[in-house]
Protein backbone atom coordinates (compact mmCIF):
# COMPACT_ATOMS: atom_id res chain seq x y z
CA UNK A 1 0.00 0.00 0.00
CA UNK A 2 1.12 3.61 -0.50
CA UNK A 3 -0.68 6.79 -0.51
CA UNK A 4 0.81 8.25 -3.52
CA UNK A 5 -0.08 5.37 -5.50
CA UNK A 6 -2.41 2.93 -6.37
CA UNK A 7 -6.01 2.69 -8.23
CA UNK A 8 -8.51 4.94 -7.88
CA UNK A 9 -12.33 3.62 -7.26
CA UNK A 10 -14.79 4.70 -9.70
CA UNK A 11 -17.41 6.11 -7.86
CA UNK A 12 -20.04 6.39 -10.59
CA UNK A 13 -22.03 8.79 -11.44
CA UNK A 14 -22.37 11.40 -9.09
CA UNK A 15 -23.29 15.12 -9.29
CA UNK A 16 -21.56 18.22 -10.56
CA UNK A 17 -19.54 19.32 -7.68
CA UNK A 18 -19.08 15.93 -5.78
CA UNK A 19 -15.97 14.83 -7.61
CA UNK A 20 -13.53 12.97 -5.47
CA UNK A 21 -11.05 9.83 -6.16
CA UNK A 22 -10.66 7.34 -3.33
CA UNK A 23 -8.26 4.47 -2.82
CA UNK A 24 -9.62 2.26 0.23
CA UNK A 25 -6.34 0.80 1.59
CA UNK A 26 -7.55 -0.72 4.82
CA UNK A 27 -10.82 -2.35 3.70
CA UNK A 28 -13.83 -1.13 6.42
CA UNK A 29 -15.06 -3.96 8.32
CA UNK A 30 -11.82 -5.07 9.81
CA UNK A 31 -12.20 -2.60 12.70
CA UNK A 32 -10.16 0.08 11.05
CA UNK A 33 -10.49 1.68 7.74
CA UNK A 34 -7.90 3.64 5.76
CA UNK A 35 -8.77 5.65 2.68
CA UNK A 36 -6.63 7.91 0.42
CA UNK A 37 -8.22 10.42 -1.58
CA UNK A 38 -7.80 13.24 -3.76
CA UNK A 39 -10.10 16.48 -4.58
CA UNK A 40 -9.65 18.32 -7.21
CA UNK A 41 -10.06 22.70 -6.82
CA UNK A 42 -14.07 23.00 -6.90
CA UNK A 43 -14.90 19.64 -5.66
CA UNK A 44 -16.72 18.48 -2.30
CA UNK A 45 -16.26 15.08 -1.14
CA UNK A 46 -19.37 14.38 0.51
CA UNK A 47 -22.28 16.56 2.16
CA UNK A 48 -21.92 17.72 5.66
CA UNK A 49 -22.26 14.96 8.16
CA UNK A 50 -21.59 13.31 11.54
CA UNK A 51 -21.33 9.49 12.59
CA UNK A 52 -22.95 7.87 15.53
CA UNK A 53 -20.47 4.74 15.91
CA UNK A 54 -17.17 6.04 14.02
CA UNK A 55 -14.67 7.97 14.90
CA UNK A 56 -12.70 9.75 11.73
CA UNK A 57 -9.17 10.81 11.56
CA UNK A 58 -8.21 13.21 8.46
CA UNK A 59 -4.36 13.79 7.46
CA UNK A 60 -3.95 16.09 4.70
CA UNK A 61 -0.45 15.31 2.73
CA UNK A 62 -0.59 17.75 0.44
CA UNK A 63 -2.64 20.85 -0.98
CA UNK A 64 -4.63 23.22 1.02
CA UNK A 65 -8.96 21.36 1.61
CA UNK A 66 -11.29 22.97 3.75
CA UNK A 67 -13.01 21.58 6.40
CA UNK A 68 -16.13 22.71 8.07
CA UNK A 69 -17.04 20.97 11.94
CA UNK A 70 -19.52 22.63 14.10
CA UNK A 71 -16.59 25.33 15.09
CA UNK A 72 -17.13 26.58 11.65
CA UNK A 73 -14.83 26.64 8.44
CA UNK A 74 -10.96 26.67 7.62
CA UNK A 75 -8.45 25.61 5.36
CA UNK A 76 -5.94 23.23 6.15
CA UNK A 77 -2.34 22.30 4.78
CA UNK A 78 -0.36 19.72 4.49
CA UNK A 79 0.22 17.79 7.93
CA UNK A 80 -2.56 18.80 9.76
CA UNK A 81 -4.70 15.97 11.27
CA UNK A 82 -8.45 16.52 11.98
CA UNK A 83 -10.30 14.28 14.64
CA UNK A 84 -13.73 13.64 14.17
CA UNK A 85 -15.70 11.86 16.86
CA UNK A 86 -18.45 10.29 17.15
CA UNK A 87 -21.91 12.16 17.80
CA UNK A 88 -22.61 15.81 16.32
CA UNK A 89 -19.53 17.42 17.96
CA UNK A 90 -17.27 15.29 14.51
CA UNK A 91 -19.55 16.71 11.77
CA UNK A 92 -17.47 17.61 9.20
CA UNK A 93 -17.38 18.63 5.58
CA UNK A 94 -14.77 18.79 3.14
CA UNK A 95 -13.87 20.67 0.11
CA UNK A 96 -11.27 21.83 -2.13
CA UNK A 97 -11.54 25.75 -2.31
CA UNK A 98 -7.91 25.91 -3.48
CA UNK A 99 -6.53 26.03 -7.38
CA UNK A 100 -4.19 22.78 -6.56
CA UNK A 101 -5.71 19.25 -6.04
CA UNK A 102 -5.74 18.11 -2.36
CA UNK A 103 -4.96 14.82 -1.08
CA UNK A 104 -5.56 13.55 2.30
CA UNK A 105 -6.32 10.11 4.18
CA UNK A 106 -9.06 9.66 6.23
CA UNK A 107 -9.15 6.29 8.91
CA UNK A 108 -11.50 5.29 10.46
CA UNK A 109 -13.09 2.91 13.50
CA UNK A 110 -14.77 0.26 11.35
CA UNK A 111 -17.90 -1.22 12.46
CA UNK A 112 -20.10 -3.81 11.55
CA UNK A 113 -23.41 -1.39 12.17
CA UNK A 114 -23.37 2.67 11.47
CA UNK A 115 -26.22 5.18 11.58
CA UNK A 116 -24.86 8.43 10.16
CA UNK A 117 -26.74 11.98 10.03
CA UNK A 118 -26.97 14.85 7.37
CA UNK A 119 -28.30 17.75 9.23
CA UNK A 120 -28.44 20.07 6.43
CA UNK A 121 -30.85 17.79 4.76
CA UNK A 122 -32.38 16.39 7.45
CA UNK A 123 -31.15 13.08 6.50
CA UNK A 124 -30.27 9.96 8.29
CA UNK A 125 -28.13 6.69 6.98
CA UNK A 126 -28.18 3.21 8.41
CA UNK A 127 -26.05 1.30 7.25
CA UNK A 128 -24.72 -2.73 8.19
CA UNK A 129 -22.56 -4.83 6.16
CA UNK A 130 -24.04 -7.76 7.72
CA UNK A 131 -27.41 -7.36 5.98
CA UNK A 132 -26.04 -5.94 3.53
CA UNK A 133 -28.53 -2.38 4.50
CA UNK A 134 -27.61 0.39 3.31
CA UNK A 135 -30.46 3.13 3.66
CA UNK A 136 -30.89 6.55 3.63
CA UNK A 137 -34.16 8.20 4.90
CA UNK A 138 -35.13 11.53 5.66
CA UNK A 139 -36.27 12.52 9.35
CA UNK A 140 -39.82 13.83 8.45
CA UNK A 141 -40.84 10.43 7.10
CA UNK A 142 -40.54 9.24 10.64
CA UNK A 143 -43.30 6.45 11.56
CA UNK A 144 -44.39 5.08 14.95
CA UNK A 145 -42.62 2.11 15.89
CA UNK A 146 -46.29 0.22 15.83
CA UNK A 147 -47.30 1.29 12.56
CA UNK A 148 -47.91 -1.43 10.38
CA UNK A 149 -47.68 -4.11 12.29
CA UNK A 150 -49.70 -6.54 14.05
CA UNK A 151 -49.88 -8.39 17.53
CA UNK A 152 -49.81 -12.08 17.10
CA UNK A 153 -53.29 -13.84 17.67
CA UNK A 154 -53.20 -15.62 20.84
CA UNK A 155 -54.30 -19.30 19.61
Amino acid sequence: MNVFAGEWRDRGEVPPGWGTRHNALVERGHGLGLSVYELEPGQTQCPYHFHHVEDELLLVLRGRPTVRTPDGERELEPGDVVHFPRGPAGGHQVWNASAEPARYVVASASADHEIVEYPDSGKVLAASRLGPIWTMHRRENEVDYFDGEQPHAAP
